[in-house]
C-alpha cells in the first residue's frame, strides 16, 4: 500500500501518518524528519535545507527527489509505504510518478487532510518542539508533563521559527501557490480521498481507515 499524505502545513497529516505506520506496519516517511535530522548533524543539507526551511519557504526539488527515491527502494518499503511531505509540487509529483512507472509500481492512495486556514495558524502557535530528540508537543493539545521541558530527553523545548505566525502565514500562502494543485493531480488520476481535518485526531484517523480497510 503506496499512500501519499496531502494537506496544509500543521494539517496533522504526520500525526495521522504515524497511525497509519504503525497500523499496517509500513514505513512513515517524512521529509521534514530527514531534513532536520540533516540540520540538527549540520550537513550541508541540512544548512541548505535551513535557508529555506526557516523562511517557511519549499525546499528545492533537486535537495529531495534523489533522496526519497533512494529511501522508497529500501527494503523495509517493499510492502508501501506513506510519503509525508513529498511531493510538494506538480513536477516532484511527474518525477515521482516517473520513478515508479519505470520500477513497475504506482500509487495507491493520496489523502487530503483538509483544514481551514485559520484553524492551522492557531494549531501551530502552539506547537513546541525539542531541538534535542525532535519530539513535539502543544501548549493546548499536548503539553509537556513539566511546561517548557520535554518528557522524553529533559532538555528545553521551543516555538520553533518555522511554527510562528508570520512564517506560518507564509508557508500557508506558498502551499496554496505550489502544493495545492497537487490535489487536482491526484483527483485527476482517481486515487484522492479527503478527510475532514477539524475532527479529533481519533476520528480523522477513523475516517482514514475506513477508506484504506481495516486489516
Amino acid at each position: 500500500m503506496k499512500i501519499i499524505m496531502l494537506g496544509a502545513p500543521g494539517a496533522g497529516k504526520g500525526t495521522q501518518a504515524k497511525q497509519i505506520s504503525t497500523k499496517y506496519e509500513i514505513p512513515h516517511i517524512s521529509t521534514g524528519d530527514i531534513f532536520r535530522a540533516n540540520i540538527k548533524n549540520g550537513t550541508d543539507l541540512g544548512k541548505k535545507a535551513k535557508e529555506y526551511m526557516d523562511k517557511g519557504a519549499l525546499v528545492p526539488d533537486e535537495l529531495t527527489c534523489d533522496l526519497v527515491m533512494d529511501r522508497i527502494q529500501q527494503e523495509d518499503c517493499k510492502n508501501g509505504f506513506i510519503l509525508d511531505g513529498f511531493p510538494r509540487t506538480i513536477p516532484q509529483a511527474e518525477a515521482l510518478e516517473n520513478a515508479l512507472t519505470a520500477a513497475q509500481q504506482t500509487m495507491d492512495y493520496a489523502i487530503n487532510v483538509d483544514v481551514p486556514d485559520e484553524n492551522i495558524i492557531k494549531r501551530m502557535g502552539g506547537r513546541r518542539a525539542c531541538l534535542n530528540c525532535g519530539a513535539t508537543y502543544h501548549v493546548e493539545f499536548n503539553p509537556t508533563k513539566v511546561e517548557g521541558v520535554c518528557d522524553s530527553c529533559g532538555s528545553e523545548i521551543v516555538l520553533r521559527e518555522d511554527d510562528k505566525p508570520e512564517t506560518v502565514k507564509n508557508r500557508l500562502n506558498v502551499y496554496h501557490n505550489q502544493t495545492q494543485p497537487l490535489i487536482d493531480f491526484y483527483n485527476k488520476k482517481g486515487i484522492l480521498k479527503t478527510v475532514d481535518g477539524t475532527q479529533s485526531l481519533d476520528k480523522v484517523f477513523e475516517d482514514i481507515v475506513t477508506i484504506l480497510g481495516d486489516r
